[in-house]
């Protein structure tokens, strides 16, 4: 199998978080500026077989785009044209930052830790790679059989 890796895209840092080659675990890979994280995953898919690119799209509460929706998308589509043999997708990354900020209280990270602002995007790298990884296994188990991941 291959990795499968998802961005937490923003105007100034973004988080990249990346499966284990069977998919079963996420690591965080980094927190880059927007402009050195086309140039990273160049660099880790020379390296790296990966099979997907999930770009977190920014939607409101009400599903309408958020604000940096439009960034998210020309960061895809700049992917697309960059890797064109790997599938690169948009998935919904609402509460994603407040859920990252969650488990670093829960993980008793300190005042300091918490306020390390390119960690919480690791995390919610992580966190939107995560959530996609349950919906790909959901729309599995519902269909009853091994489905190709929808696009």
């Amino acid at each position: 199998m291959s990795r499968i890796i998802a961005i937490d895209y923003g105007r100034r840092r973004t988080g990249i978080a990346a499966t284990d080659p069977l998919q079963i675990s996420v690591n965080a890979l980094g927190t880059f500026a927007p402009s050195e994280a086309a140039a990273f995953l160049q660099t880790y898919l020379q390296s790296e077989r990966v099979e997907a690119i999930v770009v977190g799209k920014p939607l409101k509460m009400d599903g309408t785009p958020a604000q940096a929706a439009a960034g998210a998308a020309e960061f895809a589509r700049r992917l697309r044209r960059m890797f064109p043999e790997v599938r690169v997708e948009s998935y919904d990354e609402r509460c994603t930052s407040r859920m990252a900020m969650q488990a670093l209280i829960a993980g008793g990270a300190t005042l300091r830790q918490r306020r390390c602002k390119p960690l919480t995007d690791q995390i919610s790298a992580c966190i939107i790679l995560q959530s996609y990884l349950d919906y790909v296994q959901n729309l599995r188990q519902r269909q009853g059989f091994e489905c190709a991941v929808p696009t």
